[in-house]
């Protein structure tokens, strides 16, 4: 994992298996349920009763699960990553870090107040396979080289801002996995979904690596709908709940 990638809870909807429970109940209640708030089972109990009348037998009916939300700042993500979980917006909202207005970071790091690697992102050293299936050896040599593009670049950058550049024009010359925060929101449905696409087998590394920061949180959140997700559906790529 790198030293850098990190998820925190900005918030989330308090008694979510509770609020599942609510619409749940709504869709078969003759009562108005809001009536019947202080008679709900207690939070564990809603869990047990969704993953038993909803999730359980794959009987498909995830409609429920899109009411409660949580929001999460994913921080120090390579710019690829945030693009890929980008692609997935049904359900899940997102506001990220703009290059626009955001350059003094790559000043930083040839002030010295700032390392290299906090800005760029590059893979740790290892044996790779790349999509071919040819293996491939990312050296201590290779790395150090590329660090030091990188370090050439933020001086390419800093030139070109003394120049007068626009933030929006001296970024363009800067390698593509500049570390990148964004905020992002999902119900539990959706956030599931993501979970299918991005933690699967084949999923790149650096995606497999934000949703196992995710899932402690996501873990705490809904732990009944989290056990059954670990035991049916981890990494087991069975996509769109």
């Amino acid at each position: 994992m790198d030293r850098f990638f990190t998820v925190e809870v900005i918030s989330q909807t308090s008694d979510p298996q509770q609020v599942i429970y609510a619409a749940m109940h709504q869709d078969y209640a003759e009562s108005f349920v809001w009536h019947d708030r202080d008679r709900f089972p207690p939070e564990a109990r809603c869990g047990e009763i969704i993953v038993k009348n909803l999730l359980a037998g794959n009987r498909g009916h995830y409609g429920p699960l899109e009411h409660p939300q949580i929001t999460l700042n994913c921080g120090y993500f390579p710019h690829s990553t945030m693009q890929q979980m980008r692609t997935h917006r049904v359900g899940v909202s997102f506001d990220v870090q703009s290059f626009r207005y955001t350059g003094k970071r790559i000043l930083d790091v040839i002030s010295g107040t700032r390392d290299v690697e906090e800005v760029f992102y590059l893979r740790p050293e290892g044996q790779y396979t790349d999509r071919q299936g040819k293996h491939y050896e990312y050296t201590k040599e290779l790395r150090h080289q590329d660090i030091e593009w990188c370090l050439a670049a933020c001086h390419r950058y800093y030139d070109r801002i003394q120049q007068g550049f626009s933030e929006e024009h001296a970024r363009g010359i800067l390698p593509f996995d500049v570390r990148q925060h964004w905020v992002m929101s999902a119900n539990v449905r959706s956030l599931m979904h993501l979970l299918d696409l991005r933690w699967k087998a084949d999923a790149q590394l650096e995606a497999q690596e934000l949703c196992e920061l995710i899932w402690p949180h996501f873990k705490a959140w809904v732990p009944a709908i989290a056990e059954w997700y670990e035991a049916t559906r981890l990494k087991k790529a069975r996509l769109a709940p």
